[in-house]
């Protein structure tokens, strides 16, 4: 089935709510679709992409490249001052790492619970099983999963939303199998799907940022379960 949208998300994940705007670009998005930054109490600028940190925040919404060259030409750090107000801080070297390693533990983490709750679907078979009957919410495949591979269980989730012709297919995500293993503690995993929509609706945010991050976007974003909210009033914190 498809990521059904205007639906609230849980209140484990970033809600929908007020706006924010990337201190970077400028762009405007609800919070779940940009990354927050916070300062721990050394005053050093970390990701806090849960946006659970106590005090002032900044928002990113930017990908990883233009972040990188954002922090070389110092433009990084006046955007940071601007945000925190003329705050003593220390930017590490590293924050774009930190940030994708950030970004890619809440999504492993995510999946982790999925699978622990028994919705998270893994093996080629089974998945096809399961997509061919209606029962799929998600597609996942890893980054090094095969072309036919991907091809037929695409095609097995297509059939059994009665979607054959649309193109509908699985997201393949910025994580290769060896990764998506240690992630969520088990052999080979290659494939992977939800049997829920709501856990479909919990992961959409997490993986939406990820691969906006990664450069990613367009049909990938849509099928990650991307959701539309309403206006509200731009904040900063």
């Amino acid at each position: 089935m498809r990521v059904p949208r205007n639906e609230r998300l849980s209140a484990d994940i970033v809600e929908s709510g007020p706006e924010r705007k990337c201190i970077l670009s400028g762009r405007i998005d609800a919070r779940d679709g940009l990354i927050r930054l916070a300062i721990s109490p050394a005053g050093e600028v970390l990701p806090d992409v849960l946006a659970r940190a106590p005090g002032r925040g900044a928002w990113l919404g930017v990908a990883r490249g233009e972040l990188e060259t954002a922090l070389a030409k110092g433009k990084l750090k006046g955007a940071l001052a601007r945000a925190f107000k003329g705050a003593a801080l220390a930017i590490p070297a590293d924050l774009p790492e930190r940030i994708d390693a950030a970004l890619t533990r809440a999504l492993a983490d995510r999946l982790g619970l999925e699978l622990k709750a028994g919705r998270l679907l893994l093996g080629s078979e089974r998945i096809a099983e399961q997509a061919r009957t209606g029962r799929v919410a998600w597609l996942g495949h890893a980054a090094d999963a095969s072309a036919d591979g991907r091809r037929k269980l695409d095609q097995a989730w297509r059939v059994g939303e009665d979607a054959e012709g649309s193109g509908m297919a699985g997201t393949i995500l910025p994580l290769d199998r060896a990764a998506l293993s240690v992630a969520l503690g088990r052999d080979n995993v290659v494939h992977l799907a939800l049997n829920d929509a709501g856990a479909a609706e919990r992961l959409g945010p997490l993986l939406r940022r990820l691969l906006h991050y990664h450069g990613i976007g367009g049909a990938d974003a849509s099928e990650a379960g991307e959701v539309a909210t309403s206006a509200a009033p731009v904040t900063t914190h």
